[in-house]
C-alpha cells in the first residue's frame, strides 16, 4: 500500500505487480478492489510489461468492464524506467538521497532478473490477418483476430513512444484524437474501421521541438513501413524548384535509396511523388505536368518493404523499432520547419518622423 498525506487529506493505494510474460488478473484485481472499498482505500495500482496508452486505460478489457466504482490505474515498468532516466539524465533532481534511490531503482530494473522488458512480439494472430490481406480478403471489423492485432498495435505504439523518449531525452508522446483518447472503445472501433477499410495501421508521434510530427504507417497488402514528417512549403519562395530546394538542403544523410517526397499541390491538382536521389539529380522533373503551381506542402518519409519479415511476430516488431528511430535520427531531427521572415523596416519609413502625421501626409501627396 501506498499512502500520501498532505495536510488533513490521506490518499491510499494498492499496488499490484507482475514481472516477465506474466499479466495482470482480472479476477485479482476485483479482490483487491474489494478490500480497498472496504478499507476505503482510493484506487488501485498495477505494474506490468503491458502497455496503456494512458494510466485509466487499462490493458485488460475486464478490468475496464467492471462495474465496480474503484479505479484501477496502470503503468508499465517501462513507463516506469523511462521516468527514471529522464529525471536522472536531465538532472531534475535536486535532493541527493532521491537521486541516490532513483539511480539504484534504475540499476535494479535494467538487470535482466528484474524481468523488465518492452514489447518484443506481435500475437499470432498478426500472421492470420496478413494471410487474408494478401489473399485479397475482408477483415472484418468485429474479427476476434483484428482485435488482436488492434490491441498489440496500442501496446506497441505506446513502447515506441517510450524508446524515443529515452533516445531523444525528452518526453514522445503518441498522438491521439481528443474524443478517443480516454474511450478504448471508441479508439479501438476507429482503429479496426480504418484497418478494415484501408489495410492500414498508423501512429503520430509528437516530439519537443521536432519540425513536424512524426507520422508512422504499417502498409498490409505491400508489407511495408512509412516513417515520415510533413512540412509547408515555404511561401516567400515563388517557384516549385525554389521551394524543393529549400527542402533537399536539410537533407544531410548520404543513406537516401529508401527516401522519397509526396507533394502537395494547389485545387484538386493530384499529389505526386519522387524519390529524393531523382530529385537531387534534377529538381525541375518535379514541374512536369504542374506547369503554372507551386507546391504548397511536402511529406518528406522513408519506405521500407520487409517481405516476408513484415509478417512474423518478432521481426516485424524488431525492424518497426529500428525504422522509426533511424529516418528521425538521419533525416527528421535535423527538419526546419518554415516560418514567414521577421516584418522588417521599410527603407523610406525607418524614422519615427517618416511615419508621423506630417511624414505620413507627406508621403501621401507625392
Amino acid at each position: 500500500m501506498i499512502v500520501l498525506t498532505n495536510g488533513t487529506r490521506e490518499w491510499r493505494a494498492l499496488v499490484e505487480t507482475k514481472v516477465g510474460n506474466a499479466q495482470i488478473v482480472p479476477q485479482q484485481v476485483e479482490r483487491y478492489r474489494t478490500i480497498a472499498k472496504d478499507n476505503k482505500v482510493d484506487c488501485v495500482i498495477t505494474i506490468s510489461n503491458q502497455f496503456a496508452s494512458l494510466p485509466e486505460n487499462h490493458p485488460s478489457e475486464d478490468i475496464r468492464k467492471s462495474k465496480s466504482r474503484i479505479p484501477v490505474f496502470h503503468w508499465s515498468w517501462m513507463f516506469i524506467l523511462t521516468q527514471a532516466d529522464l529525471l536522472l539524465t536531465n538532472d531534475l533532481l535536486d535532493d541527493p538521497e532521491q537521486h541516490l534511490l532513483l539511480k539504484e531503482l534504475k540499476r535494479f530494473l535494467l538487470h535482466e532478473s528484474a524481468g523488465v522488458k518492452g514489447f518484443d512480439r506481435m500475437p499470432a494472430e498478426w500472421t492470420k490477418v496478413n494471410r487474408l490481406v494478401s489473399a485479397g480478403g475482408q477483415i472484418r471489423v468485429r474479427s476476434p483476430e483484428a482485435r488482436e492485432v488492434v490491441a498489440a498495435w496500442f501496446q506497441e505504439t505506446k513502447d515506441l513512444s517510450l524508446i524515443l523518449s529515452r533516445q531523444t531525452e525528452t518526453t514522445v508522446v503518441e498522438k491521439i484524437k481528443k474524443s478517443l483518447v480516454k474511450d478504448v472503445a471508441a479508439r479501438e472501433s476507429h482503429v479496426l474501421g480504418r484497418l478494415r477499410d484501408s489495410n492500414v495501421l498508423d501512429a503520430v508521434f509528437s516530439i519537443p521541438n521536432a519540425a513536424s510530427d512524426l507520422i508512422v504507417l504499417v502498409d498490409l497488402p505491400r508489407r511495408t513501413l512509412e516513417v515520415g514528417m510533413a512540412l509547408k512549403a515555404p511561401t516567400d519562395k515563388k517557384s516549385t524548384k525554389a521551394r524543393l530546394n529549400w527542402l533537399l538542403r536539410q537533407i544531410s544523410t548520404t543513406e537516401t535509396a529508401d527516401l522519397h517526397v509526396r507533394l502537395m499541390w494547389p485545387g484538386r491538382s493530384e499529389e505526386t511523388q519522387f524519390s529524393i536521389d531523382a530529385l537531387l539529380d534534377d529538381v525541375e522533373i518535379a514541374n512536369e505536368g504542374k506547369e503554372g503551381l507551386q507546391v504548397l506542402s511536402c511529406f518528406l518519409f522513408t519506405a521500407k518493404r520487409l517481405g516476408a519479415r513484415f509478417t512474423q511476430q518478432t521481426n516485424f516488431i524488431k525492424d518497426l523499432e529500428a525504422v522509426v528511430p533511424s529516418f528521425y535520427r538521419e533525416v527528421g531531427q535535423d527538419l526546419s520547419a518554415w516560418h514567414p521572415p521577421a516584418a522588417r523596416i521599410k527603407t523610406d519609413r525607418e524614422t519615427a518622423e517618416d511615419v508621423s502625421v506630417d511624414g505620413l501626409e507627406e508621403a501621401s501627396e507625392e
